[in-house]
């Protein structure tokens, strides 16, 4: 399973070898209230705006990438490179990764911005200034896209991508909101349950883009490969398959494939929910991807998995199950800091760097929904610029918190409860 796999495999070996360290909590929040002003007429918008192409690009996912053959004949024929100069990239991009796992740097948050520019520097070492750019989009694009080559669903026609900030989908489909830290099932149009996930560390970001989940696999088993730091690892041998339900297994009990290199799986502690928890994967826990399996085939119209079938297909930790769905589901990766929900204006903090916490993308989020940042009262512009640029000010007769992770700002005299995108149903955090 690896060209691609051998990330899959990072992924999920990362993912057990070390702790996580404190991340964002998303408990840690403002709420403030202002008085009213005048409401606007809606005005159009276009969606805010997102970075450039190179903007996710990594060393260690670099490193990931230059495993699967199919990006490296894709990256040979489009740049023309040689031999030499992918053994080059290989070096490079390994010793990212090694770094990573001497320093345990995996354990802490890291930071986005810095893991980007040493790419940048070392690809230009290697390939100079043009190639480096070439490959960096090229890489990009495929990291956003994952495995292309999986059949399409007959039943279903293709979707996209939803249109304009804080879009709320009319179909059925998953939506992650990365910097939320939130995942939410739709079936319909109307949302069902929402969870509380952990996210790619910066090094590992969560892709962005459309996917799909078409299968639901019980009890995976895992291959490890032949890299240096597995046989760091008690226990494992590289090439040698660990069974499903072993404890040195890390997908957990359920995985769900969305476009290869990337999964929904379970297998994570409850503290590293609503934090840094994955190479690239979306992470659950073991009750919530539980839970996530059953509602997802519901969703899709699969019968084959229920709270019943899910127990008995767990019980025989021995015996892999995949259940193909009956219709392939959207699975909908967002970037989005800024969102107006139920009434309240959500900042986020922008935990890959992009760049998405600005004036122009506030004033697009709102004018979206009928609102002008003129329309809000002095408190509560001020409030809301602060919190672009990482320094809210605190609520009336509150301390200013050390870290803020998400600020909330009430807009009801403005939006309606029902105005914006919906508030979680369900909440799962655990």
């Amino acid at each position: 399973m690896f060209s691609i796999q051998r990330f899959l495999i990072l992924t999920f070996v990362a993912c057990v070898l070390t702790s996580c360290a404190p991340a964002p909590n998303n408990s840690n929040t403002t709420v403030t209230q202002a008085t009213p002003s005048p409401s606007a007429s809606p005005s159009p918008v276009q969606p805010a705006t997102t970075t450039s192409s190179s903007a996710h690009v990594t060393l260690p996912l670099l490193d990931a990438l230059l495993d699967d053959e199919k990006f490296v004949g894709q990256v040979k024929s489009k740049l023309n490179l040689t031999d030499d100069q992918i053994a080059s990239l290989k070096r490079v991009s390994g010793a990212a990764v090694d770094r990573l796992r001497e320093n345990n740097a995996e354990d802490s948050d890291g930071n986005a911005t810095d893991a980007r520019t040493r790419a940048d520097e070392e690809l230009r070492n290697v390939l100079g200034a043009d190639k480096s750019r070439e490959l960096a989009s090229l890489a990009n694009d495929y990291w956003s896209k994952g495995d292309t080559t999986e059949s399409a669903d007959a039943n279903s026609s293709q979707p996209t991508m939803s249109k304009g900030p804080n879009a709320v989908p009319t179909d059925t489909r998953v939506v992650v909101n990365i910097p939320a830290f939130r995942m939410d099932l739709f079936q319909d149009g109307s949302l069902v349950k929402s969870y509380k996930v952990g996210i790619g560390y910066p090094q590992f970001p969560l892709p962005q883009g459309l996917r799909k989940a078409q299968s639901i696999i019980f009890n995976p088993s895992w291959t490890p490969p032949d890299s240096p730091w597995v046989a760091k690892m008690k226990n494992v041998t590289a090439g040698e398959k660990i069974e499903p339900g072993d404890k040195d297994n890390p997908l957990g009990p359920i995985k769900i494939p969305i476009g290869l290199p990337s999964l929904i799986h379970g297998g994570k502690s409850p503290a590293r929910i609503g934090k840094f928890a994955s190479h690239g994967c979306v992470g659950l826990t073991t009750p919530q991807v539980k839970d996530f399996a059953v509602q997802l085939a519901r969703a899709s119209n699969t019968s084959d998995v229920s709270d019943k079938t899910v127990a008995a297909y767990l019980q025989d930790k021995d015996k892999t199950k995949t259940v193909k769905l009956n219709h392939a589901v959207p699975v909908e990766l967002r970037y989005e800091t800024i969102v107006l929900e139920d009434g309240k204006l959500h900042i986020y903090k922008d935990v890959y760097a992009q760049d998405t916490n600005t004036e122009e993308n506030l004033r697009q989020v709102l004018e979206a929904h009928g609102i002008k940042l003129e329309d809000l009262s002095e408190q509560q512009r001020t409030e809301a610029l602060e919190a672009l640029k990482g320094t809210p000010s605190p609520a009336p007769g509150k301390k200013q918190a050390k870290s803020q992770n998400e600020v909330v700002i009430d807009l009801s005299n403005l939006a309606p409860k029902d105005k914006g995108y919906p508030a979680p149903v369900s909440l799962s955090t655990k």
